[in-house]
């Protein structure tokens, strides 16, 4: 039974760069759509149905944080890599706190883009489906339904990002116990380096502001082992 090929938006202003990455990707297998600036990406976004976003930080007309955050408006699950010619702590951070699920700094092999996209397909297809075992959990006073990405508090409704989600899940999951760093940072970024432990750090922030509600609950930052979740079941 034959598989469909994994459908991928590239967003790249720089004509050569840009050709090449889409000759290179449609010849290990992907079927890729190519836009030139940050406007069309959005638009062929909307035009078609898509497994994987490549942008660039740094295009006309909408930037790739722009870009990304529209994306992320209609869809919180599809993966996204950003691709910079600036390598500034802060350029990373602004991707990971826009739903970006990998950073690279060019120059890059091309060897080392598909090795990216191939570890992030395989992280996301891997997470827990809908019937394969009990994902709906009391945290404190809030519901917390993993499947659907939503936390729930006295009728108010809050939709989680993936990244969000899934290190609750993770969290939940060591309640009361560790959750050792390297362990959540394999598990949801793949690689246990530092921009992704900073990234992980903003969505533990996150995940703070979201459960302040209840003044039971703490997110403890259990120093160079990871973090702890203390919540009632109820």
């Amino acid at each position: 039974m034959s598989t469909s090929p994994i459908r991928v938006l590239l967003c790249e202003d720089d004509p050569n760069l840009g050709k090449l990455l889409s000759d290179y990707l449609k010849a290990k297998g992907y079927e890729t759509t190519w836009a030139q600036d940050g406007v069309e990406g959005v638009k062929q976004f909307h035009r078609g149905t898509f497994d994987f976003i490549i942008l660039d930080v740094m295009m006309p007309r909408k930037d790739g944080f722009e870009v990304a955050a529209e994306i992320r408006h209609e869809s919180k699950q599809i993966p996204i890599l950003f691709l910079s010619a600036r390598g500034q702590e802060e350029d990373t951070l602004e991707g990971f706190k826009v739903g970006a699920d990998d950073y690279m700094t060019k120059p890059f092999s091309m060897e080392e883009l598909l090795v990216r996209i191939q570890a992030i397909l395989r992280r996301t297809a891997s997470l827990p489906q809908a019937g394969e075992e009990v994902t709906k959990y009391k945290v404190g006073k809030f519901d917390f339904d993993y499947n659907i990405q939503q936390l729930n508090l006295d009728g108010e409704t809050y939709r989680l990002t993936t990244k969000e989600n899934e290190l609750l899940f993770l969290l939940v999951r060591k309640r009361n116990g560790l959750l050792e760093r390297n362990h959540a940072l394999a598990a949801i970024w793949g690689d246990a380096n530092y921009f992704n432990g900073r990234s992980m750090d903003v969505y533990i922030a996150k995940l703070r502001k979201h459960l302040k509600e209840d003044e039971r609950i703490e997110i403890l930052n259990i120093h160079g082992k990871g973090f702890k979740l203390i919540a009632p079941e109820g």
